[in-house]
């Protein structure tokens, strides 16, 4: 796979932060499963955020054209990035602020770290941002003695209970009131010993707590919704009002942005600041929006700069099936309709992305040859849901299906090299090397075999009475041998007829007269005329 040249030395990225998972896909979400807890918490949140969804999004006629605009709107911008990432940098450097960029999570914690040093601050505070997340920040700052406070409630919640977040708007998901309540009582300092888990008196303690770290941090850091080439102009939305405090008091603001936020205009804004709060709350708009352009004496932070983070997005930007992945505003309106998602929760993608975007865009991040993320495609139904929700219009079920393809293809490539090496492959006509078939290699060229052929399918269905043998007394198999053990692990195989459809239809067409019965297999006259009769029969599968 290629990679597009943004103006960086072509070196491989040399860690993705958290983007890889660290277990297989199906091994995190059987553990999941199990949580009665969490998927009542999912269940009750998701399906809260949907509903506030749909009613705002009802109410206007032109969804389906903003839908249609966002993604147009982004697909321009990906098509000319490099030249926008070079128009950004040049009015953000004109009003004062510093651009940075990285290649990967490694460089990315390294400058953010030299920048924080460089005020003398040991102390900063974070606005919520999922790049952060993804480059793994907060562990890297305090492996370095640097203590990274996030000020979301959600992420404070997270962070207190030494735990990860599980959706991309709404971190703590996954906890109700009640665990909220205890994490509180155990973490936060000076908390009231008769905290209740009622959401005021637990706002209320969050405030408190977090006002003295607004009141004294010198340096803050934050992500980016979107950073406008035209002007230099970066953009926060969030709901809580934490977000403006950390982009105003402190002296110096650090972003850290994803290339992919870019877009050509501030008018552009004009279409996300309608599709997003919709998407994401359920909102007719953002509480709080905070846009800035560079640094303005004597108002908010005066050294303000901006971290554009790669890791791994020109890998993704060149694969054309897969980039419009890019093309994510992360509202996590996907997350919340999907089913996979809603029964094993965030935690089981096992990375800073989770739910079906996440399901594309970490293996588009890392390659899907990465062994880590190489299940995420497998993590969906395919329903359709997703496509359906996102407010961009990301065709998320075909990238799954092509992402699988590519997937077995790394696999076969993997195959092929292991048995060169051990000797468990054969000489072809041509002289090369040809590794030994899988099991699905053996499937597939049997089907294909089988069903190429009307005599072969007849020869096969002569073993149905076999294949019925497999049932149990409830007439449904249970349990398959080998590769079809992955099916009948979550799912029930009923059990065959005990006659084909060919061999009921055979008897019925030859049941009635001949010349009839011979039209019904040829479906007209020998003579290539259809007889009415024979076309009747041909028809209906038998004389009348």
């Amino acid at each position: 796979m290629t990679t597009v040249n943004l103006g960086l030395p072509a070196v491989p990225p040399r860690g993705f932060g958290n983007i890889s998972a660290t277990e297989p896909f199906p091994k995190a979400a059987h553990r999941e499963l199990g949580n009665a807890q969490l998927r009542a918490n999912l269940g009750h949140a998701t399906h809260t955020i949907r509903d506030k969804r749909l009613r705002v999004v009802s109410e206007l006629p032109d969804w389906e054209a903003l839908r249609d605009a966002g993604s147009a709107i982004k697909t321009d911008a990906m098509s000319r990035l490099p030249e926008l990432l070079v128009q950004f940098e040049e009015q953000f450097t004109a009003r004062g602020g510093t651009v940075h960029w990285a290649r990967d999570a490694a460089e990315a914690n390294a400058i953010v770290e030299r920048l924080v040093r460089a005020t003398g601050s040991q102390d900063v505070v974070k606005v919520k941002s999922m790049a952060t997340q993804e480059i793994g920040l907060n562990e890297y700052l305090e492996e370095r003695g640097i203590s990274a406070f996030e000020t979301d409630l959600a992420e404070l919640i997270v962070q207190l209970g030494h735990d990860k977040p599980s959706h991309i708007l709404v971190p703590a998901i996954h906890k109700n009131r009640t665990e909220i309540r205890d994490i509180f009582l155990q973490e936060m300092p000076d908390v009231d010993p008769e905290l209740t888990d009622e959401p005021r008196r637990l706002a209320m303690a969050a405030r408190a707590h977090l006002r003295k770290k607004f009141l004294s941090a010198k340096v803050a850091i934050s992500g980016a919704n979107f950073g406008i080439a035209e002007t230099g102009t970066l953009g926060v939305v969030e709901s809580e009002g934490n977000g403006r405090m950390c982009l105003t008091l402190p002296e110096t603001l650090i972003t850290v942005m994803g290339i992919e936020k870019v877009l050509p205009r501030a008018q552009d804004l004009e279409v996300f600041m309608q599709l997003l709060p919709r998407s994401s709350t359920g909102e007719r708009m953002n509480p709080y929006t905070s846009l800035w352009t560079g640094a303005t004496s004597g108002d908010g932070p005066q050294n303000v700069h901006v971290v554009l983070l790669d890791n791994g997005r020109t890998r993704a930007l060149a694969d054309r099936h897969g980039r419009s992945a890019l093309h994510c505003i992360r509202c996590s309106a996907c997350m919340n309709v999907c089913p996979v998602y809603e029964r094993t929760g965030g935690h089981a993608y096992g990375s800073t992305y989770p739910g079906p975007i996440g399901a594309i865009l970490s293996p588009l991040l890392t390659g899907v040859e990465a062994e880590e993320n190489s299940s995420l495609p497998y993590a969906s139904s395919l329903c359709g849901a997703c496509f359906d929700a996102c407010p961009v219009k990301i065709n998320i079920p075909e990238i799954l299906v092509y992402l699988r393809g590519e997937d077995v293809e790394a696999k076969h490539g993997r195959g092929r090299a292991a048995g060169e090496a051990g000797g468990a492959s054969d000489l072809k006509g041509n002289g090369r090397r040809r590794s030994l078939p899988t099991q699905m290699d053996v499937a597939l060229g049997a089907a294909s075999w089988a069903l190429s052929s009307g005599d072969r399918l007849g020869l096969l269905e002569k073993g149905l009475p076999v294949a019925r043998a497999l049932a149990g007394r409830d007439g449904k198999i249970s349990r398959l041998p080998g590769l079809a053990a992955g099916w009948t692990q979550s799912r029930d195989v009923p059990a065959p007829p005990s006659e084909s459809f060919r061999s009921w239809w055979k008897k019925r067409a030859t049941g009635g007269a001949p010349g009839e019965g011979d039209g019904a297999r040829r479906g007209g006259a020998p003579g290539g005329g259809a007889a009415p009769g024979e076309g009747d029969g041909a028809r209906r599968g038998g004389a009348e």
